[in-house]
């Protein structure tokens, strides 16, 4: 019964138990090792998840890392290392956030972009060299967190300075970048209890797309798109919280036959 379960699902038990013996090969089959990370800081999961309900399709990603493989097979080549990618990423971050302070709006929303993506860069170069390295990849997922923080205190010292009553831009913001927050962190608590969440309407990506977007028209001139764009982002960024919690969930009930009798099942 064991056995055949983890073939079914390749799942986990909800509750860990002592590893079994290695002679009981059911057992074995049913004891799930936690999943390795990638660069991107994504786990390698025997079961793909599912990616058709982000707003941009995985086609058209695809498209923008064919774009910059020219970029990659240049860096690559000069011997630059995917770290060194990463926090040059985070150094443009930096530079845009200061810039969006002093009301640089579409010069920020450029330097931004450029910053976003580096971090796209940085992945695929570490796989055209050979592969990442597990401090590359916590070094990568930090450095995300950081430049996204760094990008939102830029938005609201903006607002401080530019705007009579900024207490409703600044809770926008507040919102946006708590959710942005709170989709990684969904993320990497479920892999790190053996299940995917990289679902989601949108994931960091689209996010990103949404804010310089919004900057930048807010730069030419139509100011409100500024916090239109941290409208969508907050429900965005929330609505793929609860997408990833009902995700997780559905595969908890998948795996709770595996829990061992005498155990109780948790989903």
């Amino acid at each position: 019964m064991v056995g055949r379960s983890c073939a079914r699902c390749g799942r986990r038990p909800s509750r860990p138990w002592p590893p079994p013996s290695v002679g009981s090969s059911p057992e074995i089959c049913a004891w799930r090792q936690r999943p390795a990370l990638t660069r991107e800081g994504s786990s390698v999961s025997a079961e793909p998840t599912p990616r058709g309900d982000a707003i941009l399709s995985d086609r058209l990603k695809a498209a923008g890392r064919a774009a910059l493989a020219p970029v990659i097979n240049v860096l690559a080549a000069a011997g630059v290392t995917p770290n060194a990618v990463t926090v040059s990423g985070l150094v443009l971050v930096v530079a845009a956030s200061l810039l969006i302070w002093q009301h640089e709006l579409l010069l920020g929303a450029i330097f931004l972009a450029v910053g976003a993506a580096l971090d796209a860069v940085d992945g695929g170069l570490a796989r055209a060299q050979g592969g990442g390295t597990p401090f590359g990849a916590f070094l990568d997922s930090t450095l995300d967190r950081t430049g996204e923080a760094v990008a939102y205190i830029g938005i609201v010292a903006y607002w401080l300075g530019a705007t009579l009553n900024p207490v409703p831009p600044v809770m926008l913001a507040v919102l946006a970048l708590s959710g942005s927050f709170m989709v990684s962190y969904s993320r990497a608590r479920a892999e790190a209890a053996g299940f995917t969440a990289s679902n989601g309407l949108a994931p960091r990506t689209e996010r990103l797309v949404i804010l310089v977007a919004g900057l930048a028209i807010a730069g030419l001139g139509t100011f409100i798109a500024l916090p239109i764009a941290m409208a969508v982002i907050a429900t965005l960024a929330w609505a793929t919280v609860a997408q990833r919690i009902w995700f997780v969930r559905k595969q908890a009930a998948a795996a709770a036959d595996l829990t061992p009798i005498g155990q109780d099942k948790e989903i």
